[in-house]
């Protein structure tokens, strides 16, 4: 079973959440939370969160894809935090369940990798990644 099944439907969703209602809310947010560089962060994150939540899906990197959905996570959950405006989060709630939620899934991917269907185990050989040696013995 991928074990990064969870964690990808809240990144690649957020992602494409972001991007869609980017110009109204979530610049909204960046703005009530003083978070820096609106005009970079209202497209590097939905970007950032959509392709690490494909990563995920297909099972490559995935603890690297935690590390980067922690962070993310992070920073989401200050903003739920910190902003009270409730018309701020329209497809959500104000309270930050679904970073902590997302943060929680996230842990569990770097405790336990990708799972039994995701391309990091297909590379990996006693727990070192190493593709092109798994290319070869797969050719030979």
């Amino acid at each position: 079973m991928n074990t990064t099944g969870i964690s990808t439907k809240f990144n690649a969703g957020t992602g494409m959440q972001h991007r869609l209602l980017s110009a109204v809310y979530h610049t909204g947010q960046l703005t009530a939370a003083n978070i820096p560089l609106h005009a970079f962060n209202m497209w590097f994150v939905p970007i950032t969160e959509t392709a690490v939540g494909l990563l995920l899906l297909y099972g490559l990197f995935s603890r690297i894809g935690g590390l980067v959905v922690i962070g993310q996570m992070l920073v989401a959950t200050y903003v739920h935090l910190v902003v009270t405006d409730p018309a701020l989060f329209p497809l959500q709630p104000t309270e930050p369940i679904i970073p902590i939620i997302a943060i929680s899934t996230a842990v569990y991917v770097l405790w336990r990798g990708g799972g039994a269907w995701s391309a990091d185990l297909k590379w990996s050989h006693n727990g070192h990644f190493l593709p092109a040696q798994y290319w070869r013995e797969a050719i030979h």
